[in-house]
């Protein structure tokens, strides 16, 4: 219930625009707190909001301290800023409205000033303007300037994952072109040798040396290779359309493989980051219901059109409830509940990149057995090719090898494409294919 005074300008010692000023310069003295780190994880420091509406964060500055791996003027290099020119920016957008937010509740320790309309006992509507200040708010507008930082905070992060994202997905169809393009490079280049099969073979039949049946089985294959061909082109002009479609274009002509550097185990992963934002501000989110469970109060002032000065103290606050301690705890709980989840970020990044790490190894043991496997099944392609020319082997048997052999080609090729796509993978988790400048 509010507790008033009703007076004109000057007819007392202490008028209500005396009492508001003095509340203003009060609630002023509480805000500007030093950032301070989290009793349930001592490693987060939370960001703050300065009276200027500038968010000191350590978190956004690790993010702008990062630099991206791809190796400058490489094609991976080229890719990426290409696809970052051509981006629509929402997460800048998303970015710059976090900002803006705060830095309007950088000033939510001031008294707020607005009109007050209201109906009176004789049915008439009276207007004033209404001055409102806040004196004891158990924090709430503390919490209120927290919640606001640390949603820049999260703005910030998922910013980097966009831009990590985006990157990510255009070299993937980068690397996709290139594999599809290689792919049929072979094809191409066996498909020559097994028309000229299928000629020997017809000729063979025309001759009565062999059956029409051994005919239309090379010639089956020689279709299945054709078709196989028309797809892996088909592809990889796909892929390209694709990169064109989120970038700036002009990538055509772009060729091979960049190289990244093996995991260093740094930065952290961006989940965990963006984990640690949203801890924070699932922190100063409770911290702003906790306030609300707390009684508190404030001053308020009002002037009419007659010049009447109108003011007071105002409770608010829901007051000491019978559910009071339960709340407190429920809140308490979910607290601590913010803050596992850094812990359950922190693992499954782990899991993800180890899991990364054994799949590249295992692909790269893979890679050189099957480099070793390839070059004993060209020298028995041309021994079987010697003993066809002395009648040893039928060109069945010699077209079989030759099958086998570029089936073998086409694998050992993949395999250094999905590494590729592995070691983009862990850039991506820990957030490295974009400088932080750019962010």
């Amino acid at each position: 219930m509010p507790v008033t005074s009703k007076r004109r300008p000057g007819a007392g010692a202490f008028p209500p625009a005396l009492v508001l000023l003095s509340a203003a310069c009060l609630a002023g003295c509480l805000g500007g707190e030093p950032a301070a780190r989290s009793a349930a994880d001592p490693g987060l420091v939370a960001p703050v909001l300065d009276r200027r509406g500038a968010v000191q964060s350590d978190l956004i500055g690790a993010l702008a301290a990062r630099r991206s791996v791809l190796p400058a003027g490489s094609s991976y290099a080229k890719v990426a800023a290409s696809v970052l020119a051509a981006g629509s920016g929402a997460a800048e957008a998303e970015l710059r409205v976090a900002r803006l937010t705060a830095k309007a509740k950088s000033k939510n320790w001031l008294p707020s000033l607005g009109p007050n309309v209201s109906l009176n006992s004789l049915g008439s509507l009276a207007a004033s303007l209404l001055l409102d200040q806040a004196i004891l708010d158990n924090g709430r507008r503390k919490a209120e300037r927290a919640y606001s930082a640390a949603d820049v905070e999260v703005a910030a992060v998922h910013l980097a994952v966009e831009l990590n994202q985006r990157v990510q997905d255009g070299l993937k169809l980068y690397i996709e072109a290139q594999r599809a393009a290689e792919l049929a490079g072979i094809t191409e280049t066996a498909l020559v040798r097994m028309r000229d099969f299928d000629r020997i073979m017809n000729i063979r039949v025309e001759g009565g040396l062999s059956d029409r049946s051994e005919y239309r089985i090379i010639a089956q294959k020689v279709a299945e290779m054709e078709a196989t061909l028309t797809q892996e082109r088909e592809a990889a002009k796909t892929a390209w359309a694709g990169l064109a479609a989120m970038s700036q274009g002009g990538l055509e002509g772009l060729k091979g493989l960049g190289v990244l550097p093996p995991d260093t185990g740094t930065p952290e992963p961006l989940n965990v980051l963006l984990a640690r934002g949203e801890a924070s501000r699932s922190k100063a989110e409770i911290a702003m219901v906790r306030a609300g469970l707390m009684p508190g109060f404030g001053a308020q002032a009002s002037i009419d059109k007659t010049g009447d000065l109108d003011g007071g103290l105002l409770l608010d606050g829901e007051g000491l409830g019978f559910g009071r301690k339960d709340n407190l705890r429920a809140l308490e709980e979910a607290e601590t509940a913010a803050f596992r989840r850094i812990g359950e970020a922190e693992e499954t990044a782990r899991r993800r990149i180890v899991a990364l790490e054994r799949e590249i190894a295992s692909l790269t043991a893979e890679e050189a057995q099957q480099a070793r496997v390839l070059g004993q099944m060209e020298l028995n392609l041309n021994l079987f090719t010697e003993q066809y020319k002395a009648g040893g082997r039928t060109l069945i048997e010699l077209v079989t090898q030759f099958e086998s052999l570029v089936a073998m080609r086409r694998d050992q090729a993949t395999l250094k494409y999905r590494i590729a796509v592995a070691r983009l993978d862990i850039a991506r988790e820990r957030g490295v294919l974009v400088d932080g400048a750019a962010m």
